[in-house]
């Protein structure tokens, strides 16, 4: 829609476009942070509070290590952690040194991890020590010749984090032996890099700054190649979109947001740690959002202004009886994504809180925002809201034109947020890109007289876990490598506390094997949320005349 009929919608200062061309690069946003907000606190993680001073300083020493190991611009380097403070000084660094940060999933199984780092070409890797035994498994076969080991508590002090480190390995026992002969820790790569050389790389506004992976309808798994000035883009579009509550933050108070979702997922990465660094604000790391208690325990410490969440943890919050342990009064923004965000629990949100959940709509390739209610809306639309500034949306039919006035067709979306393309898969990047460079997103919506959009139905066969895509052919081309099953078939459906939940329809060749097998074979395989809840087998699936299987069929029983 060029005529962008949304914008008689946006709210008082909220302007119809911005400069996204404000910085050359990321690097130049997060060091014009770290200068402007030395003494600011930037991260307060497990009671400890680390400014941008130390921000800088920690992520230069590892650049320079980096730069040290031979890596050179435009390599890519992944990162493999929860929320914890190593995660965006590795993320600082790696752009520091003109490299390409590829962000991974940690509960990832070896076959999943294999698969991205081959893909990406990483050639070194930072992971916590948690998830090691996973790298081991898979690390010859992928090309990674460096590996830096962290640990939860590398950044809490010398006591505290020996404390911390020692429940986490002895008490609680959550990191499974592991042999990684050659692997530098953390705090020991900051202290070479401290003593090493750093040289500025020269980086531009079209190099890429991030491979984020996202599902294929092909069952592979593909980078989205997000350029920096795709992030930087959505980094001020966010900012700009927030201004009417944001703005109203008493001067002197440092805007102070909660990163409960992770950093690796591109919602978080975008909307937590960049925009917080843009604004000067504080992140409060949350490492483990599962844990609720913990969550709210650590809440109750702060004053929080911006919560990006899920509808998943949203609703375990509210629904919590310590929920009122924590001052919401100053919360101006409740941004909801990932997934669908229900009316029910946006209206006990409101009720207790004050502050209306806007939900906002964007995909790993939009790095990731397109759309958003408006933040001073006072109840829940129900629609995905309107497109940010400097961003085209329109409705498109099969043969790829704009449908008419009232009908539902492929939300497709234009603007300097948009992805430069799949990584190395021109075929792929072929399929989802318009000739007048709209991205096709396989999400069929309506948008009414005033420009809200409303998702109706799903072109593609994915499944949306809590925010996270599982892809119905990735499962598929698993599990039929499953001795014993001769074929399968996965759907999603509804699930009242994860939005949707994997249920798997099997027909088997050996007839001994049973459901419990089959889980197994699914944790060994599958990180969490692509394992199948409910388990179905039968004597044949459903299918076309040419053989085709007819998913929709298995919804419905």
């Amino acid at each position: 829609m060029t005529d962008r009929i949304w914008l008689s919608s946006y709210p008082k200062g909220v302007p119809s476009d911005i400069n996204t061309a404000a910085y050359t690069s990321l690097m130049a946003l997060i060091e014009e942070s770290y200068k402007k907000y030395a003494k600011q606190v930037a991260y307060s993680f497990m009671g400890r509070d680390i400014t941008y001073a130390q921000v800088n300083s920690l992520s230069q020493a590892f650049s320079a290590y980096l730069q040290g190991l031979g890596l050179v611009k435009g390599d890519r380097v992944a990162i493999m952690m929860p929320n914890v403070p190593q995660y965006p000084v590795a993320v600082a660094a790696i752009l520091r040194a003109g490299l390409v940060v590829v962000n991974v999933n940690p509960l990832y199984t070896a076959r999943e991890l294999q698969h991205q780092l081959q893909d990406s070409g990483s050639k070194a890797i930072v992971i916590i020590e948690n998830f090691a035994t996973t790298l081991e498994k898979c690390l010859a076969a992928t090309p990674i010749k460096h590996v830096v080991l962290c640990a939860m508590g590398d950044q809490l002090g010398l006591l505290k984090g020996s404390i911390v480190n020692y429940v986490v390995r002895n008490v609680k026992k959550l990191v499974p032996e592991y042999k990684l002969p050659g692997a530098v820790r953390f705090n020991a790569a900051i202290a070479l890099g401290t003593k090493a050389p750093f040289k500025k790389p020269e980086t531009r506004p079209d190099d890429i700054a991030v491979l984020q992976y996202t599902g294929g309808t092909t069952g592979v798994s593909k980078g989205a190649v997000l350029l920096h000035r795709n992030v930087i883009a959505n980094v001020l579009q966010s900012e700009a979109w927030n201004i009417p509550v944001m703005g109203t933050i008493p001067a002197g108070e440092q805007p102070t947001a909660v990163c409960a979702l992770p950093m690796y997922h591109i919602f978080a990465f975008t909307i937590g740690m960049m925009l917080s660094m843009r604004m000067g604000g504080k992140l409060v790391l949350i490492p483990n959002p599962r844990d609720i208690p913990a969550v709210l325990k650590e809440l109750s410490k702060h004053t929080i202004h911006s919560f990006p969440a899920v509808n998943t943890l949203f609703n375990g919050l509210v629904n919590h009886p310590d929920f009122n342990t924590v001052d919401w009064s100053h919360l101006k923004v409740s941004v909801g994504g990932g997934t669908a965000v229900q009316g029910a629990v946006a209206k006990l949100w409101f009720e207790k809180t004050g502050c209306p959940i806007c939900e906002g709509y964007g995909l790993s390739e939009t790095s990731p925002s397109a759309c958003c209610n408006v933040v001073t809306a006072s109840e829940y639309t129900g629609t995905i809201g309107i497109p940010l500034p400097n961003t085209y949306m329109k409705l498109l039919d099969d043969e790829g034109q704009e449908v008419a006035p009232g009908q539902s067709g492929e939300i497709a979306i234009k603007g300097p947020q948009v992805m430069a393309g799949y990584w190395q898969r021109p075929d792929e990047t072929a399929k989802v890109m318009t000739p007048d460079g709209y991205f096709k997103t396989g999400d069929i919506g309506v948008v009414d007289a005033r420009g809200f959009f409303k998702i109706v139905d799903r072109k593609k066969d994915m499944i949306l876990v809590s925010g996270f895509n599982v892809f119905p052919t990735e499962l598929e081309e698993v599990l039929t490598h499953m001795p014993g099953i001769l074929e399968c078939a996965c759907v999603g459906m509804p699930d009242a506390k994860t939005g949707e939940a994997v249920k798997l329809v099997i027909v088997k060749k050996d007839p001994n094997i049973s459901e419990a097998d089959v889980r197994a074979y699914c944790k060994e395989n599958l990180t969490g949320y692509k394992q199948p809840k409910v388990i179905e087998f039968r004597a044949e699936l459903p299918k076309t005349p040419v053989g085709k299987i007819l998913r929709r069929e298995l919804r419905g029983k």
